[in-house]
Parts: C-alpha cells; structure tokens; sequence
C-alpha cells in the first residue's frame, strides 16, 4: 500500500451564494521515501489537495488514507497522532519574530510533547542539518530569507516527520536561494527518507527536485507522470503550457523585427537524450539545399537525462524550405513554428 492515498477527492466551498469546487475528483498515490510534486498556476487547486493530507482541509467527498490511518475519518486524538508524523513547510515562514531561532524550534518541539531537558541537543541536531549550527541565537529578522527557510525545515522535522509537506517552499526566494532549499531537501530526503510533497508553480523546482509530478488546472489532476517525461512528453495542455513557457527562449524583439524582412522560417526543435542535433541539421540543409542558421540553444538536464531546445532559421526557395521543414518533422523528437 502507498504512503499516500487520495481516492476521488472532491472539495467544494460555499461563498456568497456561490459553489466553488477547489478540488474535483482527484486521486493519486504517493510512496514512501519520494519526492512528489504537485504543479499548476495559481488557483488550481493545489493548496486546498495538499491540506487533506493532514487533514487541515476536510474533503467533501472521497478518502485521504496516510501511512494507514483514514484522515477524513480519524477522531481528534487519531488525527492529533498523525498530524506529528507530517511536518509542515510554508511559503513565508511563518517564524514567531520576538523568539530566537532556537525558541521557534523549541516551541514546535514543545507542543509534539518532546522532553524539556533534551530540547537543546536536539535544537543543535535540526539545525545542523540545515547548516545554521550558529544562528540559534539569532532573531528571524536577522536572518536572510533562505535561512528563514532553512529554519522552517528545521523547525517541520522537530517531530521526526514520516512525510513533509511543502507549500511553494521556494517561491517567496530568489533563483539561487531557491536552489539551496531543493539541495537540502534533496539531501534530508537521501538521508532520513523523508517523502515529501512539494506544491509549486515553478518548473524549476520540477526539474531539480521531483521524481514524480501530477499537473492540476482548475481542480482537476489533468496529468501524472515522472518529472523528466513531463518535460520530455508533455500529455496535456497544461503540462505543455507549463514546459513551453520554461523551456522556450524568446527572441529579441530586434531579432523577431529582422525576421519577419526575411523570406524565411523560424523553428523550435525539442531532441531528448545526449545527442546533438548538428548531423541533422548538416544532413536536412544539404538534402533541401537550405541554408540554416543557429540562433539559440539549451539544453537542460532532468533526472540525469537531457532535454535540448533549439531555435533554428531557415532560408532558400520556399519549395526546399517547405522539404526541410518536413524533414524535421520526421526526424526531431519536437519541431513547433514560430509566427514571426
């Protein structure tokens, strides 16, 4: 059995006389000791799943079953014992300002019932899994964002957590900051086998840190699949909303300009795997008899296996450009046309 199993799950709230269905019909499972991810723009859904796990939010239809105990069903003192196995990671923190950092995990380990007297080796412990072993005298407002963050995990695995959950954990921090979580979270899941369930909007924290995703859009679970297929082969029209907009390099406005004065065409390749695409495009210029210019490229690597974007322009007669474009379509794993 899963860790984690949500079985058609539906949540609807009333407001002002208005039915509002957050979450419609989602089932999903998630086992011990992975990293999940649950992504989709904002209003989706995806706080309001997240929150039945924990039983934060009570679903109006379905079940929500965690490590064995049904959530939606449990009294307070069942609920009460399950809820210290499932630590809790926000998005702004949400540190006491006026206690050290120290205080903020001592209050957490408080109220899971942890002893006194053996509070401040364990302080010295979580901290020093999120490297700020010498900040614990420090106020939150002392500290940068990222290590507010870092104090957040500390703070959410005081109870020994079986699970995590996090709430656009990076979304409040810059790119780099961003990264420093997702290694760290990397290594608490290595180390301790944590699962953990990370909600977020940024595909970058998809393609750093998940192993699986589920893609949401107004509710619903639209898609299930590992992290690199969902870049790689993107099924619904969210998920490839989603991939277009992170793998995808515009192009400069000036460049767009001159384009459009040329009697060409712009393509977007998409190749997975470590192969370059250059004996293609070699092999497609001399049999159409085109010339092709480069004019963007990256590649990205997600779970060890990379995805490649290219940007390439075709010039010639328009009959030979008509056969390259054919030819990459037959042999490039992506090709979209710009509209210049």
């Amino acid at each position: 059995m899963s860790q984690i199993e949500l079985k058609n799950v539906s949540v609807t709230f009333e407001q002002k006389r208005t039915t509002i269905n957050a979450v419609k019909d989602v089932s999903l499972s998630i086992e011990k000791g992975e990293i999940f991810g649950i992504v989709g723009l904002s209003g989706a859904g995806k706080s309001t799943l997240v929150r039945t796990i924990n039983g934060l939010q009570q679903p109006t239809t379905g079940e929500v079953t965690v490590s064995g105990v049904e959530i939606n069903k449990a009294n307070k003192s069942q609920l009460a014992q399950a809820r210290k196995k499932i630590g809790f990671i926000f998005q702004n923190f949400n540190l006491i300002n006026n206690r050290t950092i120290a205080q903020n995990i001592g209050f957490a380990l408080t109220a899971g019932g942890y002893p006194e007297k053996q509070q401040p080796e364990k302080i010295d412990q979580l901290l020093a899994l999120v490297g700020l072993q010498d900040r614990k005298a420090n106020y939150p407002a002392q500290l940068s964002g990222g290590q507010k963050q870092r104090v957040g995990i500390a703070r959410a695995l005081a109870n020994d957590p079986d699970i995590l959950l996090c709430d656009e954990a990076t979304s409040a921090l810059d790119l780099e900051t961003a990264e420093e979580i997702i290694t760290i979270l990397k290594d608490i899941n290595e180390r301790l086998h944590i699962t953990i369930v990370f909600i977020t909007h940024q595909l970058e924290v998809a393609k750093n840190l998940f192993d699986r995703v589920a893609v949401m859009e107004n509710g619903e679970l639209v898609e299930q699949t590992t992290a690199y297929k969902l870049f790689a082969d993107p099924q619904s029209d969210m998920a490839k909303r989603l991939v277009n907009r992170f793998l995808d390099d515009e192009l400069p406005d000036e460049v767009r300009f001159k384009l459009r004065k040329s009697n060409g065409r712009f393509l977007s390749l998409k190749y997975h795997g470590d192969d370059s695409l250059d004996p293609v495009i070699t092999e497609i210029a001399g049999t159409a008899g085109v010339d092709i210019s480069i004019l963007q490229g990256r590649i990205e690597f997600i779970q060890s296996n990379a995805i490649g974007t290219l940007g390439i322009f075709i010039t010639g007669e328009p009959q030979a450009i008509n056969q390259a474009v054919r030819l990459f379509h037959e042999k490039v794993d992506g090709v979209e046309e710009d509209e210049q």
